[in-house]
């Protein structure tokens, strides 16, 4: 009986041992499937960011495009200084939706960031389009170095005269009022071309049939248009806003920009620093490295286009013919460091 008994306490022992370590599994086992649930839903979570600040910016973006072109819409073209004033505030407005673009690369997918791109681009055209229409421009004419000169002491006429037209020098420059919005050079070959910084500063400039120039731009001018050039090296200071190159051929361009914009361009160096991304169209044989051309203002004029200087991203450049992802483009390269200009002539 004694026997039995102490086999029935020892039976009973081993049985509580056990209801008190198979508690203590389960416990583990929940804890880990706790941390498990935990751990999806941070991952979860984590990915839904990046969906809210696409929704967020899909929202802004449209709502902001929307208010511009109302202002475009409602310019009234009668009253002159009506209507730079509202042009003034779409341009503002427009600046500030590009930088929002910039900001908001870092989550937006291609197909979003090209579609944001697109409907800038069609607003600044739009932006132009109106300025042409409300503000027409004042024709401007070209003139020698030493035409300048003679007429220097002589009043500044609205009109330009039959007689200026560029002279044998070299080196010519654009004559223009003050109030000009535009400024730039047309028409061109074989010649040197410069334009000093209070000229361009905050205005267009057009650079349109130049073969085989040497254009020099100091300062920061508002927008650059490079239009049906040939031969040419183009190097100008940073460009606040957008540059927009169409039919260029055979060329080395320089310049820092908000945003570059490039059409039926072949067989072309582009010396780029750029905030947004880079954007070709029906190019071939284009190039690209990092900016390098430099002059004793360039950091000032760095402030005064608001360009962030450490943020440049001439690599990420958008070819709109080519949309096979995960393959590059054979429409642009990179230019090897072995071959990128690192001096420039005078």
């Amino acid at each position: 009986m004694d026997v039995t008994a102490v086999d029935l306490r020892g039976y009973g022992h081993a049985e509580e041992s056990s209801a008190v370590k198979i508690p203590e599994r389960l416990l583990k086992r929940d804890q880990a499937r706790t941390e498990d649930v935990e751990r999806r839903r941070e991952a979860k979570e984590s990915q839904s960011v990046p969906e809210d600040k696409r929704g967020f910016f899909s929202d802004t973006f449209s709502r902001e495009r929307a208010a511009i072109e109302e202002l475009l819409a409602g310019c009234p073209a009668a009253d002159r200084a009506a209507a730079a004033q509202t042009l003034e505030e779409a341009t503002t407005k427009t600046q500030r939706l590009q930088k929002f673009l910039n900001d908001s690369m870092v989550f937006l997918t291609q197909y979003e960031l090209r579609q944001a791109q697109a409907s800038l681009q069609k607003l600044q055209t739009s932006l132009t389009d109106k300025r042409e229409e409300a503000l027409p421009k004042k024709k401007f004419a070209f003139k020698s170095r030493s035409k300048v000169k003679e007429e220097a002491a002589a009043p500044v006429s609205d009109t330009p005269s039959p007689g200026d037209t560029p002279a044998d020098s070299g080196t010519t420059k654009v004559d223009g009022s003050v109030n000009s919005e535009q400024c730039g050079f047309s028409n061109m070959d074989s010649m040197v071309l410069t334009l000093p910084a209070e000229e361009i500063l905050k205005r267009d400039v057009l650079l349109t049939h130049l073969t085989n120039c040497k254009v020099r731009l100091f300062g920061s001018p508002s927008t650059l248009h490079i239009k049906h050039i040939s031969g040419c090296e183009v190097l100008c200071g940073p460009v606040s806003s957008s540059v927009f190159v169409d039919d260029c051929r055979n060329s080395t361009l320089a310049f820092p920009c908000q945003q570059l914009r490039t059409h039926n361009t072949t067989d072309t160096q582009v010396y780029l620093h750029v905030t947004s991304r880079a954007i070709i169209e029906d190019c071939h044989g284009v190039s690209f490295a990092p900016f390098s051309w430099s002059y004793p203002t360039l950091d000032e004029d760095f402030s005064l286009s608001g360009l962030d200087r450490d943020r440049n991203n001439w690599t990420q450049v958008d070819d709109f013919n080519w949309l096979a992802a995960g393959t590059p483009s054979p429409n642009w390269t990179v230019i090897p460091d072995a071959d990128r200009k690192t001096s420039w002539d005078p």
